[in-house]
């Protein structure tokens, strides 16, 4: 139990406190109420009672770990915090170095995360799969003469162009391929009549392929397909088109593709024979390349897939259902707590996706120091004006631009939030691990995602000097 100071000491104390207040005011300085200095207000207690703290809260952000002392910290971005577009704001903002806490409003609750979740999401599939880790498509021998059967198990790049031509996925598996090499290991096994039947199995992803909280706008504007196992470039209409609209059958769209190298063959839903042997396989680009892709351009279909293998490997299961254990149980190693996230989903899509600021501050930071050794995820980070998704003229554009190049942030939208976290190489050198969510109870503008551009530019510009005010 500790025990309250001698009064004399509490004066002595006080005194002090208000000397320096009145140096730092004489040399011409200003000082933040709260921000270094207790308020003298509750030291000055009564000298007949026993000095208790003031009710007021401390606005000054604690640490994660003890850090050495710093100066007075006087740049303030409470203009930028106010912009009544942000509406209702959560944010985070930390030395990447020291783990010092410089700015936090309400960031350790819990709130919709938007496309930001893919972070989460990545990060579990990394520690779940590894980085080397590729997404086969199999072929196996079905039971009846004639009969193959196509396996769908996760890959969402899986391209239908033609071997030579570039879907929107580097160096995905071409379905000619694994056609001309299923052709091939038919003959070598020995059979003479020719593939007749080809048997569809999306069996590894079982349960609702959409959720009723998804806008079905999704599909129409190009940002998601239904989740199923099976699919070829991720369901688009075009291959080459990052936005292509998508459709509401992904399996019989494969279906009828790699049907179309076997002439006369039909297609069917169904599942392989449990004692099914191999014909052929390609294989999808290394975790690390999907991890940056999706983080890049925020590819909701392969952030779902890779949401779902995690669950799957996780013995979760391999329903939606099953992400809201599976994937904080792939967290888990990590070392960060894991129990104020709600997953909904694996891209973010949904409202009901819940995670405060502080994990992501965490999560970036071990990743930056390199205690958590996932590389590809800060590799996958758009930069502010230049690649990704901040590489629209929309983005740090005005006042913003002079954080050009120097915010590496993965972006979030869904109606109600507009999302940004990642790392800023602030103007005095300093690096900052931030996190910002604007929240609105109805659809946000879209100029609220200028708004939070220009906070972050605000904590560019202060940088170390940040101030919690």
């Amino acid at each position: 139990m500790s025990s309250s100071p001698p009064r004399s000491s509490w004066r002595r104390r006080t005194l002090w406190v208000v000397g320096v207040i009145g140096a730092v005011l004489l040399a011409g300085g200003s000082l933040a109420a709260g921000t270094v200095f207790e308020n003298p207000a509750a030291l000055a207690a009564s000298p007949t009672a026993t000095p208790t703290p003031t009710p007021t809260p401390d606005p000054r952000p604690v640490a994660d770990s003890p850090v050495p002392a710093n100066g007075i910290r006087q740049c303030s971005v409470a203009d930028a915090a106010s912009d009544p577009l942000l509406h209702t704001l959560q944010a985070r903002v930390v030395n990447a170095q020291t783990g010092e806490l410089l700015y936090d409003r309400d960031s350790t609750h819990a709130a919709a995360t938007a496309s930001n979740l893919k972070l989460v999401t990545a990060a579990a599939a990394l520690e779940t799969f590894g980085p080397d880790y590729r997404i086969a498509t199999p072929v196996m021998a079905g039971s009846e003469p004639g009969t193959i059967v196509l396996v769908g198990q996760g890959d969402m790049t899986l391209t239908r162009l033609p071997t030579g031509q570039e879907s929107v996925y580097p160096g995905a598996a071409h379905l000619d391929a694994l056609a001309a090499a299923t052709k091939k290991a038919w003959m070598d096994a020995g059979h003479t009549e020719p593939i007749t039947r080809i048997i569809l199995d999306s069996s590894a992803f079982t349960g609702e392929t959409w959720l009723p909280s998804w806008d079905t706008k999704g599909m129409r504007e190009g940002y998601q397909s239904h989740v199923t196992a099976l699919q070829v470039d991720a369901d688009r209409f075009y291959p080459a088109n990052e936005y292509s609209p998508r459709g509401s059958d992904p399996v019989a769209r494969a279906g009828e593709a790699f049907a179309s190298y076997f002439p006369g063959a039909t297609t069917v839903v169904g599942t392989a024979p449990a004692d099914a042997g191999q014909l052929a396989s390609v294989e999808s680009p290394p975790l690390s390349a999907l991890v940056e892709y999706m983080l890049l351009y925020s590819d909701n279909p392969m952030a779902e897939s890779l949401a779902r293998l995690v669950a799957i490997e996780e013995g979760a299961g391999s329903t939606f259902d099953a992400l809201a254990e599976g994937v904080p149980a792939a967290l888990d190693p990590l070392g960060i707590d894991t129990s104020d996230l709600t997953i909904v989903d694996g891209s973010g899509l949904s409202a009901l996706n819940a995670v405060p600021n502080s994990f992501f501050t965490k999560l970036l930071r071990g990743i930056d120091l390199g205690e958590i050794d996932m590389p590809s995820i800060l590799e996958g980070l758009p930069v502010a004006g230049e690649t990704g998704t901040l590489r629209y003229d929309s983005r740090f554009s005005g006042d913003a631009e002079v954080a050009t190049g120097h915010v590496k942030a993965k972006t979030g939208w869904i109606q109600t939030a507009y999302t940004l976290s990642g790392v800023i190489d602030a103007d005095d050198g300093t690096s900052l691990i931030f996190s910002i969510y604007a929240l609105g109870d109805e659809p946000l503008p879209y100029t609220t995602a200028h708004a939070v551009d220009m906070l972050a530019t605000a904590f560019y510009r202060c940088g170390n000097a940040l101030s919690n005010l």
